[in-house]
């Protein structure tokens, strides 16, 4: 029988950003399903790319969120990489996009230069959980 594994750097320290990364997470959340239901609710019509991607954001924040509070579990931090990647390069893309085809979005994403309505904390936050991931990963 394979023997439990640790967490590197189980420190105070490493713990306390691990909750205010996922308290973080969890209030992107919440305002990104908030914007993108009443965006797509309301004038869906107006900027439906825009929306659209909203409302993706807003389910990869929401799945970053859970993985990430369940980040113990190896599975569920395959899932946490796997969407701060996806967010990360969503933030970079759309925000590049948005930037040099601003036609392309009448209204605003979560996403649209670089995070700025949020003020950039989409930019930083997969930043700062991926450095996370990589820090408590687990010792064999």
């Amino acid at each position: 029988m394979k023997a439990p594994q640790k967490i590197v750097s189980g420190t105070a320290r490493t713990l306390m950003v691990h909750r205010i990364i996922v308290a973080l997470y969890s209030v992107l959340t919440l305002a990104a399903l908030g914007r993108s239901s009443f965006q797509v609710l309301t004038k869906f019509e107006e900027a439906p790319l825009a929306y659209s991607l909203s409302v993706f954001a807003a389910g990869i924040y929401l799945l970053a969120t859970i993985a990430l509070a369940l980040g113990a579990k190896p599975w569920a931090r395959r899932i946490a990489f796997g969407s701060l990647s996806v967010e990360l390069v969503g933030v970079l893309g759309i925000g590049t996009l948005s930037l040099v085809r601003p036609e392309l979005f009448p209204d605003a994403t979560v996403w649209s230069q670089f995070g700025l309505g949020y003020i950039l904390i989409p930019l930083f936050l997969p930043l700062l959980g991926l450095w996370w991931l990589r820090v408590t990963r687990p010792t064999q």
